[in-house]
């Protein structure tokens, strides 16, 4: 079975074959949502920037708008991956500059301000989500007061440093024969 989530991992990560019940969580599904929808829209801002800027009545910006389409998409690749609360950050900031952008454009003479006032409004709607998604799906920290779990009388051996120590000798004393 595909799953998206293996473009974005790194040569030896393990791969993921299924889903687990994270994935039916409520925050994960809101993570996912917004991540496809970052994507799609930077695909839109992309691929069709003088479209954007018609609508919003600011022509000219098609540099920028296509500039905030990569960023959307990273957002949300970044989103579907394992770094999920990253992705949704950048999402948050993402909002506000969409917001500055928009609102640079919300002129007198702006026949369309009316577009960017809807604009506004969605985007607004939009970092509500991101923001909760982000605040949901943050790394979870024990509690100060928790105890730490220590190891000292811990090798990092399975069989123990002695057998270790044994292994060792046996593959020097193979090789120094070898040399003979």
């Amino acid at each position: 079975m595909f799953h998206f989530s293996n473009i974005v991992r790194t040569k030896g990560d393990p791969k993921i074959v299924a889903g687990g019940p994270s994935l039916k969580r409520t925050e994960d599904q809101l993570a996912r949502a917004l991540g496809w929808f970052s994507i799609g829209l930077g695909v839109v801002e992309f691929f069709a920037p003088r479209r954007v800027t018609e609508t919003l009545g600011m022509e000219g910006h098609e540099t920028l708008v296509r500039a905030f389409g990569v960023r959307e998409i990273l957002a949300g690749i970044t989103t579907l991956s394992v770094e999920k609360n990253a992705g949704l950050w950048a999402r948050v900031g993402g909002d506000g500059l969409d917001a500055a952008a928009l609102l640079s454009g919300l002129t007198a003479d702006n026949p369309k301000k009316g577009n960017i006032a809807l604009a506004l409004l969605m985007v607004g709607g939009i970092a509500l989500l991101d923001y909760r998604a982000a605040q949901d799906t943050k790394p979870q920290r024990p509690p100060r007061d928790a105890r730490r779990k220590l190891y000292p009388n811990r090798s990092g051996y399975p069989k123990g440093i002695e057998s270790a120590r044994t292994a060792a000798k046996q593959i020097a004393s193979h090789a120094t024969a070898g040399r003979t």
